[in-house]
């Protein structure tokens, strides 16, 4: 699959993450070029979540580098963080304020002012099917509202490059479908790197699947390739395979 190289938007290479003496990502590379939808899977503790803290600059890798649309996130860390929407896992936000309210504040902090802060917090709103819910305290959201809160934010600049922990966490069947046509809509002219524990989403709208296990990667395809690795033709039974548990507490890799 894609090596990292100049046409990615989302490059990794060698990225390690180290606490103490766990490892919690250890040499990932790989790259994302527009046009593509990337399935990030593992089970918990594998590494996904802190591997897209460190895309997003959030926190610092121990080795290796990171770059979104070729800024460093490190080295030009502003610079890579204005070509990246990021829903991080939670979707944190300000509890008191209402979506209307959290998204102006979002657009402002982006230096969007006047008609140009509305539009983009309009066309936010309307992209995660908000408003319904504009005036309402996010406190008082749903699990799935406050979820789509997070994921207008990441959308309201437009950015090249997407990072989305467990985008559809939290909504409903609808609301699934809803986000789904979203992200294919958008795919043509993004890098999207979603991650995810529901592999019917991966099948649904991903065109590449990296699985992730003790923090290395073990798997690298299209869905298609993934499942014909198993005589099964599942993607959840290559997945279980390849991120079993072995001898010593550490998957199989």
């Amino acid at each position: 699959m894609s090596a990292p190289g100049e046409s990615a938007l989302i490059e990794l290479d060698g990225l390690c993450k180290r606490f103490g003496g766990i490892v919690a990502v250890d040499r990932v590379s790989f790259a994302v070029p527009r046009g593509q939808v990337l399935g990030f899977l593992g089970p918990n503790g594998a590494g996904k979540s802190t591997t897209m803290r460190m895309l997003a600059g959030f926190m610092p890798p121990t080795a290796g580098s990171a770059r979104i649309c070729g800024h460093d996130v490190v080295e030009d860390g502003i610079a890579a963080r204005r070509c990246l929407g990021f829903l991080p896992e939670g979707a944190p936000s300000y509890p008191e304020m209402t979506p209307l309210a959290f998204l102006g504040f979002t657009a402002a902090v982006r230096g969007y002012r006047g008609a140009e802060r509305a539009r983009r917090v309009a066309q936010a709103m309307e992209r995660a099917g908000l408003q319904s819910v504009r005036l309402q305290p996010i406190e008082t959201l749903s699990k799935g509202f406050r979820r789509r809160v997070g994921l207008a934010q990441a959308l309201l600049h437009d950015p090249e490059a997407l990072v989305l922990d467990e985008p559809t966490d939290g909504l409903d069947p609808n609301q699934k479908h809803d986000v789904h046509d979203l992200i294919r809509a958008m795919a043509p002219e993004k890098a999207i790197i979603i991650s995810t524990h529901a592999l019917d989403e991966v099948e649904e709208v991903c065109s590449r699947a990296i699985i992730i296990a003790s923090g290395r990667i073990v798997a690298d395809g299209t869905p298609a390739a993934l499942k014909a690795r198993h005589p099964s033709g599942q993607l959840d039974a290559v997945f279980r395979e390849l991120t079993r548990p072995a001898p010593g507490g550490r998957q199989a890799a």
